[in-house]
């Protein structure tokens, strides 16, 4: 076979490998491979729910939650005082 890699040669293959970097940084590099897979999957998972979260999204009442209670800031309150007051002065 030209060109075919046999077993034999792929496990010569791994153990020189396994000589160059040993046996502690290869696992170390399995893990992390394995923490990359498990990341990509667990964003894969994490955009389907988020994609059927937005196709309910898309109607207004599902949309719409009016549980809890929303406190704003108006943040010209200041300026508003101000100007009412210097407007009530002006009437006197």
């Amino acid at each position: 076979m030209l060109g075919g890699i046999s077993i034999w040669q792929l496990l010569i293959v791994l153990g020189i490998i396994i000589l160059i970097f040993g046996t502690k940084k290869l696992r170390n590099v399995g893990g992390d491979l394995g923490g990359a897979v498990k990341g990509f999957k667990k964003a894969m998972h994490e955009e389907e729910k988020d994609k059927d979260e937005g196709e309910k999204a898309d109607d207004p009442q599902a949309r719409v939650s009016h549980d809890e209670e929303v406190n704003t800031y108006d943040v010209k309150a200041e300026q508003k005082a101000h100007d009412k007051e210097e407007h009530q002065e002006e009437r006197k």
